[in-house]
Parts: C-alpha cells; structure tokens; sequence
C-alpha cells in the first residue's frame, strides 16, 4: 500500500498529465469554430399603393334608446345604398363597430347625473380597390349622411413581390459590407455560413390621412408607400492569399 505522500505525487502527476492533454487538445477543437465575418445587410423599396381602407360611420342622438337606434340604422342604411351604388362590392365593405349609449348631464354636486339622450353609432370599414376613386367615395359618404369619417389607409398588395427584390439587395449590401472588412483586417471572404431574415419585414410609411365631413370634394394623395427589409449574413473568412 502506497504512502500518503507516494500518492500525492500520483495525484499531482496525473492531473498535470491531463492539464497538458487539454491544451493539446485546445487548438484542434478551435479548428472546428471557423472564424467569420458577420454584418447585416438593409434594402428599401418604393412603389404606389394599389389598395385603400376607408373608416366611415354615422352617430345619431335620440330622446329614446330605440329612437337613437331607429335613426341611425336609417342613416347607415342610406350609406351602404350608396356605396353599392359607387360600384362597391358587398365583400368589400364591413361593419367594424356598432354602439349604443346613453348620454349624461353635467355632473352635479347634489347625486347622480340623469341620462339625457343615447347616442347609437354605426361604422363600417370599406376597401376601394381602384385609389383614383378615393376621393369620389369620399364624397359619396357624406353625400348619403356619413358624419364620421376616420382614418384613411393605403397599402401595396403585391408587396411581398417587391420585399423579394429587396431580399436580394440586402443580401448584396451585406456582402458589400463584408467586404470592406475583410480588406480592412487583411483576410478573404470565403463562403457564406448563416443567412437570417432580421425581423418581420415592415413598411417605414404606410399612407394615411384623416378626413372629416366636408361642402368641397376630398383632396386625397395616396403617396408611396416604402418596405424594408434587413438580412444578418455570416461569411467564414481566410488568410489573403500572397
């Protein structure tokens, strides 16, 4: 049997022996990390909008709860009359709200305050699929009664057509970026090693205007709307060569 001492020594030597293999060990397992050089590229892309969303609706106020009611479902009736006389399909238009209140006096300081009247409201949200025709829809709904008219959108419908062109300039301004830093430090592209889409690809400005009820016809200007689109690129990289 070994003495204390004999197996300290024993000990020590077999740690040294596998502290020494590790860092034998240590350059190869480096080899299997590929060093990289890594950036993002971006792309934007302009086009028209093809495609309008219009808010639009009716309030009315009444005595009564069913006279508020009554009158406003006359009123939003008139509004869908027009609209599908503007040659607007049924499908394109759809109620987005629908409400009916009661109305309060000026608080007081002796109890409760009275309901007064109801307001009944009614919304519907219209897609115009020709944008020329923004501005005459417009017009149309107020025309046939519309005393709300909300925001006014606008959006590309073939956008992901257009983000496809941007995938591959953003790809193309990575590469470029690359580039650059590969001169910098001395070294070479070599192949790519990861591709990644940074994000959901978003328009920067979407067109949008507010409108209220107006005696002149609407001025509406649709713009352009701009996509972007980020992409993150690794390139594995080498000695340049002499």
């Amino acid at each position: 049997m070994k003495k204390p001492a004999a197996l300290f020594t024993s000990l020590v030597t077999s740690l040294a022996a596998i502290f020494a293999a590790m860092l034998l060990a240590a350059p190869a397992l480096a080899d299997d990390f590929p060093s990289a050089i890594s950036v993002s590229g971006e792309a934007t892309v302009s086009a028209a909008p093809d495609l309008a969303h219009i808010d639009a609706g009716v309030a009315n106020d009444a005595k009564s709860a069913k006279e508020a009611s009554d009158a406003n479902n006359a009123a939003m009736g008139k509004v869908l009359l027009a609209l599908k006389g503007a040659g607007i399909d049924e499908k394109d238009y759809q109620t987005s709200r629908l409400s009916l209140q009661p109305q309060y006096a000026p608080n007081r300081s002796n109890g409760a305050s009275p309901v007064v009247s109801f307001r009944a409201s009614n919304r519907v949200t219209v897609k115009i699929r020709d944008v020329t025709k923004v501005a005459g829809i417009i017009d149309t709904l107020v025309s046939a009664g519309a005393n709300d008219i909300g925001n006014i959108s606008f959006e590309v419908t073939q956008a992901s057509k257009l983000l496809d062109d941007a995938r591959g300039q953003a790809v193309a301004d990575a590469r470029r970026k690359a580039e650059i830093y590969a001169k910098a430090t001395g070294v070479t592209l070599g192949a790519p090693l990861s591709v990644s889409e940074g994000g959901a690809p978003m328009p920067l400005f979407k067109g949008r205007m507010a409108a209220a009820p107006m005696a002149a016809p609407a001025a509406v200007a649709p713009g352009e709307e701009t996509l972007s689109v980020t992409v993150n690129v690794s390139w594995a990289i080498k000695p340049k060569e002499q």
